[in-house]
């Protein structure tokens, strides 16, 4: 089963079982006025999430699978459930 680590400022800050789990981790940083654009457009911000092949696969250090690109678009769709 996939592990997904959620990055934001190139600090982990959440994970996650499956994509949608992670990508709710942003809820945690979720700028005061709401604007999620100017939020991810700032120097360094690079909202991204690294896949891993497994739980015990990111706690053995081992590469992760890939490193998705996050959007705006995929952090408010995420965060539309939640409110």
């Amino acid at each position: 089963m996939a592990f997904f680590e959620v990055l934001w400022h190139g600090e982990a800050i959440g994970d996650g079982g499956d994509l949608d789990e992670a990508l709710q981790a942003y809820g945690l940083v979720k700028p005061e006025d709401g604007d999620w654009g100017t939020a991810c457009a700032r120097p360094g911000a690079d909202p991204c999430i690294r896949r891993y092949a497994s739980f015990e696969a990111f706690l053995d250090n081992a590469d992760e699978l890939e490193s998705i690109v996050v959007t705006v678009a995929m952090i408010n769709e995420a965060l539309e459930g939640l409110s």
